[in-house]
């Protein structure tokens, strides 16, 4: 479960390393954000060559969470780290790579582009 001022691992090749939470979206107050959700982060910490600068409020999708997530069909998913990628507004990833495995709710979250480029989906 991802609140605000969660610090997540983006795992994608943007340039940016670390992100904070700010907000989760969604409808009304939604306080908590799972796997497949979309929040708005500020950048905490950047790679030298990137071009998106440190500070800046960016979107990202949730890719991993600590938090144990269940599935449908009983089973449940855990990852070992919190981590997310960067999106645009109309949900498309802002890189070429995405790193490490994503989970399968983001396939029913329509983030088919993410999908592709993963390497893994759990």
């Amino acid at each position: 479960m991802i609140q605000t001022e969660t610090k997540l691992k983006v795992t994608d090749n943007s340039g940016v390393q670390v992100i904070g939470c700010i907000k989760v979206k969604g409808v009304g107050r939604k306080r908590w954000g799972s796997l497949g959700d979309e929040i708005v982060a500020s950048a905490k910490q950047v790679t030298p060559q990137s071009p998106i600068p440190k500070g800046t409020v960016l979107r990202a999708v949730i890719v991993r969470c600590r938090q144990p997530v269940h599935r449908p069909d009983g089973s449940e998913i855990r990852f070992d780290d919190n981590a997310a990628v960067i999106v645009d507004r109309q949900g498309n990833p802002q890189c070429t790579r995405v790193f490490g495995p994503v989970a399968r709710e983001l396939r029913e979250k329509q983030y088919m582009k993410i999908i592709s480029l993963a390497p893994e989906v759990v």
